[in-house]
């Protein structure tokens, strides 16, 4: 898929913000305010346990716990990801992509994204596909979980091109409504050339 790119001049960052790390290093970054004043839920008030991601991580179902950085947070596995079974976990993280309060959002994000670091990840990640495309259109509607969830659904289409294509029928329609919004042009863009070199013609799905 062609496109032009123009990339915009980017804004000054504060003094107060935090250089964003890429996925790789499994870290996320934060403003010094969030960090400081974060928006925090607390894990073992069953009252706020409203949602499934939440509720699994109270009762020990999330074999990791957050460890706390003076600029990063990351995470430490009770188990290696690699002996770890996606089903359920994998799925269990994908419906966490849609907190926005901490750690939930931080945990759902780089569980996931750690998981599709392990060896031979697309060989449990194939056969979840159809299990995920829920969990990824309910998080590309929250707008601040829009970009992280993105990156996810790219990384997913670079472990099992073609066979992502039965599900991202239902996934991009969400993805291509948010085009047009300037701030998030250019990425929406640029994954979907990514999505498309690993899956072929986007217009023939």
């Amino acid at each position: 898929m062609a496109s032009n790119i123009v990339v915009a001049s980017p804004k000054r960052i504060k003094s107060s913000t935090v250089k964003e790390q890429t996925p790789a290093k499994c870290e996320q970054s934060f403003k010094v305010s969030d960090r400081l004043n974060p928006k925090t839920v607390d894990p073992f008030n069953k009252k706020e346990l409203n949602s499934i991601f939440m509720s699994a991580y109270a009762r020990g179902a999330i074999p990791c716990r957050l460890v706390h950085g003076s600029v990063k947070h990351s995470l430490q596995w009770t188990k290696p990801p690699e002996s770890l079974e996606f089903d359920p976990l994998l799925l269990t993280f994908a419906e966490g992509l849609k907190e926005t309060l901490h750690p939930y959002s931080f945990l759902a994000y780089e569980g996931f994204m750690q998981l599709l670091m392990v060896k031979n990840a697309n060989a449990q990640l194939v056969p979840l596909l159809p299990k995920l495309t829920s969990p990824f259109k309910n998080a590309l509607l929250v707008d601040a979980r829009f970009k992280p969830t993105l990156e996810i659904i790219v990384q997913v289409s670079n472990l099992t091109g073609t066979s992502f294509n039965q599900s991202l029928k239902n996934i991009l329609p969400q993805i291509s409504r948010k085009i047009s919004i300037k701030s998030l042009k250019d990425t929406i863009v640029l994954s979907l050339q990514k999505i498309e070199t690993n899956g072929g013609p986007l217009k023939a799905f």
